[in-house]
C-alpha cells in the first residue's frame, strides 16, 4: 500500500467529479526564497481555482505522499530546509524511509498518475543539459513524459538546456510536442524561438481531445504542452543568452554537476538579472496553470 494522504480540498473535488490540475512542490523548496515561496505557490493554487479546476499540490511529508496540501502544511513546508528533490529515482526509497521531499516534473508525474490527475502544471520542464555528449546529464523528466500518461502545461523547457537536443529526444521517445497559440516552440522566459514546434493546437479543447484519444489507443506516456510566457512579462532571448552563458561557465568552473546544476544556473540567472527571471518565472507558472485548468475542464466534459 502506499500511504497517501488528500487534502479536504481534493477530496471534495474527487467525491464531486470535478477537474484536476496537479502542481510541483519543488518550487515552494528549491525555486525561491520564503515568503515569497509560499506566496506564489498559494497564487498558482487560486488561479487554477478561478480558471475552473482544484489544486493539487504535491509532496512527500514524512513518508507519506500528499496529493494537495492544506495551508498550514504549505506554509510550514516553505521555511523547512534541507528538503530532499525527489524524482523518479527516489520518490519510493522517500516514501519507504518516512522522508519529506518536494517533488520535481518527473516525481508530480507519477504522483498524478497514482491519484488519477491527467493534468500537470509547472514552469519549464527539465531535458538535456549543455555538454550531455560528454557528461550525459539529462533529465528524468524527459523520459517520464515518454512513459506516465499526464499532460504537462510548462513554457518550453528550461532556457539553460540544450532545447534542440531536448525536442530530439522527446521525438525519440515519442513524445508529442505541441506548441500553443503559435508555431514556434516557446524558450521558457522568452515567449519566441528560432525552433518549430513539432505540433501545433490553438485550443485547450483540441489538446484535451488528444489526450483522450491517446488513452483510447493505449499509447503510453504523455504530452507536452508549450505555452509561451506572456508577452508582457517575458525577456527577449538575445539579452539572455549571455546571461546564460556566463552563468554556466560558472557552474563549469566550480565543477557544479547533477541535480545541482539547475538550481545553480537558476539562482546566478535570478542575481545576474536582478531579479527579473523571477518577475518572468512567476508570469509563466501563473500562465501555465490558467491552461492546465482549461485542459482539465476540457477533459472532465470527455469523460462524460
Amino acid at each position: 500500500m502506499i500511504p497517501i494522504q488528500f487534502s479536504a480540498e481534493v477530496t471534495k473535488a474527487r467525491a464531486e467529479g470535478l477537474p484536476l490540475v496537479a502542481l510541483e512542490s519543488t518550487i515552494i523548496t528549491h525555486g525561491m526564497p520564503y515568503p515569497q515561496n509560499v506566496e506564489t505557490a498559494t497564487q498558482v493554487e487560486q488561479d487554477v481555482r478561478e480558471a475552473g479546476a482544484t489544486p493539487a499540490t504535491m509532496a512527500v511529508l514524512e513518508g507519506t505522499l500528499h496529493v494537495g496540501l492544506e495551508a498550514q502544511t504549505l506554509e510550514t513546508l516553505g521555511q523547512a530546509k534541507n528538503v530532499a528533490k525527489v524524482s523518479r529515482a527516489d520518490i519510493a526509497a522517500c516514501i519507504a524511509t518516512g522522508g519529506t521531499g518536494a517533488t520535481t516534473v518527473a516525481a508530480t508525474m507519477i504522483a498524478a498518475r497514482i491519484a488519477g490527475i491527467e493534468v500537470f502544471a509547472t514552469g519549464g520542464i527539465g531535458g538535456v543539459h549543455k555538454g550531455a555528449e560528454t557528461s550525459f546529464d539529462i533529465s528524468a523528466d524527459l523520459l517520464e513524459l515518454a512513459q506516465t500518461p499526464v499532460s504537462v502545461v510548462a513554457a518550453g523547457a528550461k532556457a539553460i538546456l540544450d532545447v534542440p537536443k531536448t525536442l530530439e529526444v522527446m521525438e525519440t521517445q515519442g513524445v508529442p510536442v505541441i506548441s500553443y497559440g503559435q508555431d514556434a516552440f516557446p524558450a521558457f522566459w522568452s515567449a519566441q524561438s528560432d525552433l518549430r514546434g513539432p505540433l501545433r493546437m490553438d485550443s485547450a479543447a483540441e489538446i484535451a481531445r488528444a489526450h483522450a484519444m491517446r488513452r483510447a489507443m493505449d499509447l503510453p506516456g504523455g504530452q507536452l504542452i508549450a505555452n509561451p510566457i506572456p508577452s508582457d512579462a517575458e525577456i527577449p532571448a538575445e539579452v539572455l543568452a549571455p546571461v546564460i552563458s556566463q552563468a554556466q561557465d560558472e557552474a563549469d568552473r566550480q565543477g557544479i554537476t547533477g541535480k545541482n546544476v539547475t538550481p545553480f544556473l537558476l539562482q546566478r540567472i535570478f542575481e545576474l538579472t536582478e531579479g527579473r527571471s523571477l518577475v518572468a518565472n512567476i508570469a509563466l507558472v501563473r500562465n501555465n496553470a490558467r491552461l492546465a485548468a482549461e485542459i482539465a475542464r476540457e477533459l472532465n466534459v470527455i469523460a462524460r
